[in-house]
Parts: C-alpha cells; structure tokens; sequence
C-alpha cells in the first residue's frame, strides 16, 4: 500500500527495549513500506525480539551498533540509511511504544504534501501531558521547550523534547547529520540544524502516550544542565551560522551589546551591594549606572529576540 504517491519509511531507535519492541513493530500502519530498526548496543533481547519479527516480512529491517551511541546516534544511523534508498518521508518512532501510530498520519500529512519540510509531535495540544507525564519531567521539558523557542528560532513551535518527527527527502539530504547531537537533547539539536537551512517546521498534536511497561533512564535533574549547556552554545553556533557565514542581519548587533551591557550590569550590581554590605551606603552613581546598564540590555536583547522571530516567520507552515 503507498500513502499519496509517497514512499514512507519509520526509523525505530531502539535500546533495552525488548519488553516494547514487538509492539511497536507489529502495530505500525499498513501503508508503512519500510520500517529500520537501529538497535544502539541493547543488552537485552531487543534484537532477538527484532529478529522474530521479521520472519516472513521484507518491509523489516535491522541495523546493530557495535557500541552504543545514544538515541541521537541511532537517529543519525536510521537517516543516512533511508537517505541511501531515496524515501519520500522518513519518520521517527521510538522503539518504548511512547508514540501512538494513530498519530502517524497527521505527521506525515503536511510532509507529504510538501506544505513543510518537517513536522513535529507536540503532546502539550490537549492538555494531557500534565496528566500523564511524570510531574518533574513535564515541568523540566516546559522549560527546555521555552529555552529552545530562543535558541532555534522557531518560535511558533513547543514541546521541542518531542522525538515523533516526520521528515521530508529534500531536508534528509540537505543537512549534515552527522553534526547532529548524539546524547538526550537530539530533537532540540535537530530544529537548530534544520533552522540554520530554512526548513518550514510545524506542530503536529499527538496524544502523549505512558505508563505501558517503558523504562527511562533519564535523569532530568541532571539533564536540564548538560542540555542547558548545549542550547547555549548551539545559540552562538546558530548566530554565526545563519546571520554572519550564510547571510548577514544586524540582530548579532543587538544581541552582542545586551550580553556585553547585561555582563556590565551584573558586575556594577556586585560593586553596589559590595559598597552597601561593607560600608552601609549605596554609591549613587555605582546605582544608576548599573541600572541603567541593565536597562539598556533588556532593550537590546528583546529588540534581538523580536528580529529573529521576524526573520524566522517564513518557516511556519501556511495554514499557521
């Protein structure tokens, strides 16, 4: 069966995932032709699992990493195979049985009919996630989502930890992969990357889907850090990326001086308290200086904030 014209094929990342495997595999939509299933070094049964499955299927396939690379690199592995094979969209499904395949076709949908270049699950649409998803990870998702809006310039999209994606040939090739983060912050990654090309993104809703037997070894505490740490410096990649190397726009201005004005604020506002703890007085000039300094970097930097959504409105889809 082919869905509009269009060869479709499901990238499964999968890792210690024998317990949900099967599942995914046997309740993937008819009009799928090609399903990879790039197991990242499981130590479980996951590729027996696999295996099974595919006796008496051609439209099953599996690919085993050697080392494990996390769930990035076993998307980038996925990618470069379906890129290989020239399919019309190749969508991301994980291998825990989070993703529901009645979802499928509202992601391939605007792919398929050339209205976006990638389209992305967003689980915050019905209002459910709060009521399903585990409280700390939903709170730590909301603020990653709120961080990612500055740092990919896609600003009309949310619930950028979402990895339901469905993407078209044209951006599959285009962008470098291989430049892509490996470890738990791939998606964000992944819209940073397809922003530095233009692609057109739109959300998709998707009913959020936990609790069937899945395991996550995904510390937020911990994550919200390293990937914080990832979005700030995949910011000024983006900056140098697309509005010094690829094209010119005078928002890095704006941007160079809030930093630089908001780094002098804080440091003027150190030598102030310092000043009134040790002295008991507040040097006056010290004080208008470090707020007026503070202001001027408030105002440059959401004067940067608002050029870069200007510059990035053409990515939404049409109908948005």
């Amino acid at each position: 069966m082919v869905y509009k014209d269009k060869k479709i094929c499901v990238v499964v990342p999968a890792y210690n995932e024998g317990s949900q495997i099967a599942g995914v595999i046997e309740t993937m939509p008819e009009y799928v032709d090609t399903v990879v299933v790039v197991d990242d070094a499981s130590i479980d049964d996951t590729v027996r699992v696999v295996k099974e499955c595919r006796q008496g299927r051609a439209d099953l396939f599996l690919i085993e990493h050697e080392t494990n690379q996390g769930c990035g690199g076993a998307v980038i592995t996925g990618y470069a195979w379906a890129a290989e094979r020239d399919f019309d969209v190749v969508v991301r499904m994980d291998g825990d049985g989070q993703m529901n395949p009645d979802d499928l076709t509202s992601l391939i949908d605007p792919v398929a009919t050339g209205a976006v270049d990638f389209a992305k699950g967003n689980r915050f649409f019905s209002g459910k996630a709060y009521e399903v998803m585990p409280k700390l990870r939903f709170l730590g998702t909301a603020f990653l989502s709120l961080l990612t809006k500055i740092v990919s310039g896609y600003w009309h999209l949310s619930d950028f930890q979402s990895g339901y994606v469905a993407i078209s040939r044209k951006a599959l090739k285009t962008v470098d992969w291989q430049k892509m983060y490996k470890r738990y912050g791939q998606p964000n990654d992944q819209l940073i990357l397809l922003n530095v090309y233009n692609f057109k993104v739109k959300d998709v809703p998707v009913d959020p889907v936990y609790h069937v037997g899945e395991v996550s070894g995904i510390k937020i505490k911990k994550v919200i850090f390293t990937l914080g740490w990832l979005l700030v410096k995949r910011f000024f990649w983006r900056l140098k990326e697309k509005y010094i190397i690829r094209d010119f726009h005078p928002l890095v201005f704006f941007y160079a001086f809030g930093l630089s004005l908001g780094g002098l604020s804080f440091l003027l506002f150190c030598r102030v308290f310092y000043i009134w703890f040790v002295g008991s007085n507040i040097p006056t000039i010290n004080a208008f200086a470090a707020f007026s300094s503070f202001i001027a970097s408030a105002q440059f930097t959401l004067f940067a904030m608002w050029f870069d959504m200007e510059a990035n409105k053409h990515l939404r889809a049409d109908d948005e």
